[in-house]
């Protein structure tokens, strides 16, 4: 049995590598991929692992066989590799639930998922090898480094939310816990102390919403709003639910 071998594909990243180290293998802009298998299947179905919210992360790290860290990928380029597992494992076609407004009632809208294009990516603001960028904030004219959060920030930021959250269960942290993590220098200072006061005590409410735009605009990613068209009833703006069918298309 050892000559039966599991097709694979090559994924190409939104990023095109550029926020990588020239070292990683992630510069390159791609990875490989194989379909998924029968056993896969039991990651997906492994009740340990949903419920502590692992089994999504377990499935890429079987699936991807470029020796990569998925923790190092940037948001879109994690979900680019999201959808593309989902289409190796169940398919291009991917249904889910809409409220259609012109007869009142729920409606069920079937998208192929290899019709999804990456976002417009401006290269002149991206340095090879760099994952950094700067902004001037508008209303404070302060200037801020900032980078692109990865699979390793998302955990570490959910596992400080987690622990702020039980000295204040009833406090807010999760707009300044993100910040802290995402802003890297502030005119020029890049210690924790100097970033933690600037998120803290001096950053304006405008300013915060204006860098968050920002940071929006320029992260690769796959365009996951649609304009939905179905038996002539369109919906514009649509943003593709990611549900329990995404991945357990029979639940």
């Amino acid at each position: 049995m050892t000559d039966l071998k599991i097709p694979t594909e090559t994924v190409t990243l939104p990023s095109k590598g550029l926020v990588y180290p020239e070292t990683s293998l992630l510069a390159k802009g791609e990875i490989e991929m194989r379909y998924m298998s029968a056993r896969d299947e039991d990651i997906l179905t492994n009740i340990n692992f949903i419920k502590q919210g692992t089994a999504i992360d377990k499935l890429l790290k079987s699936l991807i066989v470029t020796p990569i860290d998925i923790d190092e990928l940037v948001t879109g380029d994690k979900n680019a590799v999201l959808f593309a597992a989902r289409i190796l494992g169940y398919g291009k076609e991917y249904s889910f639930k809409f409220r259609n407004e012109s007869t009142g009632n729920d409606d069920e809208y079937t998208l192929d998922l290899t019709t999804l294009d990456e976002k417009s990516l401006d290269e002149n603001i991206f340095e090879k090898g760099k994952n950094e960028f700067e902004f001037q904030l508008p209303k404070s004219g302060n200037t801020v480094t900032f980078k692109l959060l990865t699979g390793k920030d998302d955990k570490a930021i959910d596992a400080e939310l987690k622990g702020l959250q039980k000295i204040d269960p009833n406090g807010s942290f999760e707009n300044t816990t993100r910040l802290k993590r995402m802003i890297i220098a502030v005119n020029g200072k890049t210690d924790l102390v100097s970033i933690v006061d600037f998120v803290d005590n001096y950053l304006l409410a405008p300013d915060s919403r204006a860098l968050k735009k920002y940071y929006n605009e320029i992260s690769p990613d796959i365009e996951t709003t649609i304009t939905l068209n179905k038996d002539g009833y369109v919906q514009e703006g649509v943003t593709i639910p990611i549900g329990i069918s995404f991945f357990w298309p029979d639940a």
